[in-house]
């Protein structure tokens, strides 16, 4: 999924600016570090049923971005 801006969002009021899901209190990182955990897209959305399988690729596609934009930088 190249296009996650529509899901990925920022705002100052919201977990002090780090990236959410569609503006909820659920950051990409949250999501990065359940899959690092070994939970599947499956156990995320029974924990959290307002995720969509989509968003959860959003956060996986935004941390790809961002980590391809520092080693670029690098």
């Amino acid at each position: 999924m190249a296009e996650y801006r529509s899901i990925i969002t920022i705002n100052p009021q919201i977990r002090s600016g780090k990236p959410t899901i569609r503006g909820m209190r659920i950051s990409v990182y949250d999501i990065l570090d359940m899959l690092a955990n070994k939970m599947s897209f499956a156990d995320i959305i029974e924990d959290f049923p307002e995720l969509t399988e989509e968003d959860i690729l959003a956060a996986l596609s935004y941390a790809a971005d961002k980590e391809h934009k520092v080693s670029i930088c690098a």
